[in-house]
């Protein structure tokens, strides 16, 4: 099968489209390695306040993978193509994998907090990028998950404070 076999009817015929779907791409792989890294630290979390964070980490997964097929599907509408495999997931993330055998818990949250900030820096890129491309569809989609990913830091901050 070909892409021209993949032909979706769209009025976003410029070259444009390409670099949102790069971008989108970008933000797919990256949305699938913070809804990995999330549930491996919701398995694992441990310590005083385990429940809340359990919790709160099984919640912020549920978003995060509910964002994914919408960001495919957005690119797919565009008429472009998405990613296909893990192998494909891992050579567009930029949010690195943590294997470590033991993270406590307060490294969690903040290794989470600053992963959703770098996922808020991907997601305004592609703003940007759907707004040079005159994509409003995407352009607003982006608004809701850039608010999510910050209210995703915004809980692993205040969940991380001492006092």
């Amino acid at each position: 099968m070909t892409e021209a076999n993949l032909a979706t009817p769209t009025d976003l015929t410029n070259d444009k489209t390409k670099a949102v779907a790069e971008a989108l791409n970008r933000v797919l792989a990256d949305s699938y390695a913070l809804y990995l890294k999330t549930k491996n630290f919701h398995w694992h979390v441990s310590g005083p306040h385990f429940r809340d964070y359990h919790l709160m980490l099984d919640e912020q997964a549920a978003q995060i993978l509910a964002t994914t097929d919408l960001i495919a599907e957005r690119v797919r509408k565009t008429g472009n193509t998405t990613l296909r495999s893990i192998g494909d997931i891992a050579r567009h993330q930029t949010i690195a994998d943590n294997d470590a055998d033991f993270v406590s818990a307060a490294d969690m949250l903040a290794e989470l907090r600053d992963d959703n900030l770098k996922l808020v820096e991907i997601l305004r890129e592609a703003k940007e990028a759907a707004g040079a491309a005159g994509d409003n569809a995407t352009d607003g989609l982006l608004d809701d998950w850039t608010d999510q990913a910050e209210e995703r830091a915004w809980f692993l901050f205040e969940a991380s404070r001492n006092g």
